[in-house]
């Protein structure tokens, strides 16, 4: 797969839009903000969220939702999925018949920006799903993929207030997704892999936000080994690094970054790139 074969589109006019306003010396100023709009997603006949999301790739956010809330399986087969721009709704049709109504009923509030919601038990399954011990990390891959990232065109760069997900293959991002919260970027990553087949062997996951429980379970869950992030960890979140195996690797900017669990993955093969990261 080539380079961002799927990357951000900021030149969309339905993405941001242009406010006025002062800046610091009181003179007036024109700025690009993001937009964000509710989406309605249904599971066959029963509505399941509503989430806040900046409104681009809606099948990928609504697959990959249901996929980490283990609402749809690796081997449910779809129907269907039916979006209505004008009543900002998702439907998702399988052939299985589904009703996660007692599920509903219990739900925990996330610590993401937006304020995810995730439904029933947070740790479903995740004790049970073993990641590759075979998969390495060079660290020369880890400066070229910041270096990549950070200067491919995206809504961040045009007006911020977002957060990006990447999914990588060795030093090269695959598929740059970005949304109002970075909850919804990993799932559009989630439900793009499902939509297309594309497995997790040998990806690597970027993420421009904080390393935090829910990061993690939500990488663990598409069974990717490799989670990388610009920003942070919480102490939950490393905890459970540990606990599943995978390499985290946070504070990555410039030629410094911090691995604080699965560290064995690591390959220290360079310290030099070519260009600025």
């Amino acid at each position: 797969m080539k380079e961002f074969a799927l990357a951000p589109t900021p030149e969309d006019g339905r993405l941001t839009e242009q406010v006025g306003g002062i800046d610091q010396n009181g003179d007036p100023v024109d700025t690009r903000v993001v937009v964000e709009q509710p989406l309605t997603l249904y599971l066959n006949g029963q509505e399941i969220v509503t989430m806040m999301t900046v409104g681009d790739h809606p099948d990928c956010l609504a697959v990959g939702y249901l996929l980490n809330q283990s609402m749809l399986a690796p081997d449910d087969r779809l129907t269907g999925i039916d979006y209505d721009e004008e009543l900002s709704v998702v439907v998702v049709r399988t052939e299985r018949i589904t009703d996660f109504e007692e599920k509903l009923q219990k739900k925990t509030l996330t610590s993401g920006c937006a304020q995810g919601t995730a439904f029933g038990d947070l740790m479903e399954h995740f004790d049970e799903i073993a990641l590759d011990r075979d998969a390495v990390l060079k660290t020369s891959w880890i400066y070229t993929l910041s270096r990549k990232i950070n200067q491919q065109p995206s809504l961040y760069l045009t007006a911020g207030a977002i957060h990006g997900c990447v999914l990588c293959a060795e030093d090269r991002p695959l598929i740059y997704m970005e949304d109002v919260g970075r909850h919804n970027a990993i799932d559009k990553i989630a439900g793009w892999m499902f939509l297309n087949s594309e497995g997790p062997e040998g990806k690597i996951f970027y993420t421009t936000g904080r390393l935090t429980s829910e990061m993690v379970i939500k990488t663990v869950r598409m069974e990717i080994p490799i989670l990388i992030s610009r920003s942070g960890f919480t102490a939950w979140g490393v905890d459970l690094a540990r606990q599943a195996n995978l390499t985290l690797i946070g504070r990555a900017k410039g030629k410094r970054f911090m691995c604080l669990a699965g560290e064995d993955r690591l390959v220290f093969d360079s310290l030099e790139v070519e260009g600025d990261v």
